[in-house]
Parts: C-alpha cells; sequence; structure tokens
C-alpha cells in the first residue's frame, strides 16, 4: 500500500518531468490493462482518458458516468503500474474541490486534469474567475494533505470553436493566465493545432499541454517546437484501438458459414 510520504514522492516525480529538457508524451489509459502495455511500452507516466474510460464502463463521455466509477476505474489503473497515474477528471462531476482533492489522493493519483465546460448546467463554459476559484480550491486541499498533486487545467475555448481562431485565442489567453494565477501547474487547451497559437500560450503561461493523435495535424515533434511541455493523445487510442477491436469481430463473424448473413 502506498504511503502518503511515498505518494508525495512519486507526485514530486511527475511534476520533475515537465521540466524537461524533453518533452513529456502520456499515452491515455482506459484500464489495468492499456496502462500496463503502456507502462511496459516506456511511458514514464501515465495519463488516464475520460472518453475511454468511461467507453469501457458503457457510458458516454462528458461526466455520463458516475463520479464513483470513474474513481473506481482510475483506482484499478493506479494500483495496476508502478509509474505516476494523472487521471482526467473532467469537470469535477459536480463534487466539491476539496473532495476531488480528496477522492484522487485517496487512490494514489499524483495528478488530474480539470477542465472548465459546464455538462450539466446551460451556460456552456463556466466563468473563467469560477473556475480560478474551483482551481485554486483543490490545490489547497490537496497541499493541505500533503500532496502537491499536478493541476492540469483544461481551457475548452478551442473545442467549442465559438468565434474566429483570433477570438478563441484571445479568450484562451484570458483563461489560461487566470487559471495559472490561481495555482493551475499546466494550461491544456484541448484540441489546439496551431503552433503560433500555441507558443502564444506557452509565452504566457510556460507550461502547456498539448493534444496530438497519430496522423493528427500537429506532431509531437511539432509540440514540442512550439514549445509545449507535454503531450497527450486523449480518447483517440481508446477510439482507434476499438476500430481495431471491430475489425477483429466482423473479420470473426464472416468467417462463420452464414455468420454474414
Amino acid at each position: 500500500m502506498t504511503t502518503m510520504e511515498q505518494l508525495a514522492a512519486k507526485a514530486k516525480m511527475f511534476r520533475d518531468l515537465h521540466a524537461g529538457p524533453g518533452i513529456l508524451v502520456m499515452a491515455n489509459a482506459w484500464d489495468a490493462a492499456s496502462a500496463q502495455r503502456f507502462e511496459a511500452a516506456g511511458f514514464p507516466a501515465i495519463a488516464t482518458t475520460s472518453g475511454g474510460v468511461a467507453g469501457a464502463l458503457g457510458y458516454a463521455d462528458h461526466e455520463a458516468a458516475p463520479a464513483e466509477e470513474m474513481l473506481a476505474a482510475a483506482a484499478r489503473i493506479v494500483r495496476a503500474v508502478s509509474v505516476p497515474v494523472t487521471v482526467d477528471f473532467e469537470a469535477g462531476y459536480r463534487l466539491p474541490p476539496a473532495e476531488i482533492a480528496r477522492r484522487l489522493i485517496d487512490i494514489g493519483a499524483v495528478g488530474l486534469n480539470l477542465e472548465d465546460t459546464d455538462h450539466h448546467g446551460t451556460v456552456g463554459l463556466v466563468p473563467a474567475e469560477v473556475q480560478a476559484e474551483r482551481l485554486a480550491a483543490v490545490k489547497a486541499e490537496a497541499r493541505a494533505l500533503g500532496i502537491d498533486l499536478f493541476l492540469n487545467a483544461r481551457v475548452d475555448v478551442f473545442i467549442r470553436r465559438e468565434g474566429s481562431m483570433e477570438t478563441q485565442v484571445a479568450e484562451g489567453l484570458r483563461r489560461a493566465r487566470i487559471y495559472r494565477e490561481a495555482g493551475a501547474d499546466c494550461i491544456y487547451p484541448i484540441i489546439l493545432s496551431d503552433p503560433t497559437a500555441i507558443r502564444a500560450l506557452v509565452d504566457a503561461v510556460q507550461v502547456i499541454n498539448v493534444t496530438v493523435r497519430r496522423g493528427g495535424p500537429i506532431s509531437v515533434i511539432a509540440a514540442a517546437q512550439a514549445g509545449a511541455r507535454r503531450v497527450t493523445y486523449a480518447t483517440s487510442i481508446f477510439r482507434e484501438t476499438m476500430a481495431a477491436l471491430d475489425e477483429i469481430a466482423t473479420d470473426i463473424r464472416t468467417s462463420i458459414p452464414g455468420g454474414s448473413s
């Protein structure tokens, strides 16, 4: 069983991975088996994917899954590997910030994503100042418990695609600065792939997480050249795996006499 001292050391190890000199690359796991494969492949840390975890549990993404089931799945991933694990905790599943910190520390996570989309209301994006208060509260509770959780604050301006790119970048920069001032360790402008815009965010807040995918619009190398400190794959590896499974299932089904009819 991991002690608080061991977890604190693992959290520091994870934080140090963001300091370079190379970029931190994490594949996103959705269950214990995928996490173990990624650890065996040599990844120094693992991020979970909320979409993949929810899908593996039989739910849709965007907080359709109960918090208890998502936490239990994350706990299995943490137990299955020895490397640090950071949890995609979506927008917090309507849990109070202090409880978010406590529950993640209880399962042995070293970090988390928190996004600024309101999945249960009608406002779309949570006001930046309100989100900043939540981020600060999560950080404060984690530190009070002795673990400096690495908080990756997701900025959902770009995934919502509202307004021109110039407008999105301006709002993304505004939110990024507010979230960093509130204590976020990293800013995650999900799906942003324009190197110039990424560089503007790096110049403003230093530590940026960029989404990549195999064959996508931006590579790991390009993200690193734009100044990103880490890259993650979101749900893309899960989706590729499910597509491969579909092919296998179809191949097996059509090989059965009369199976394709």
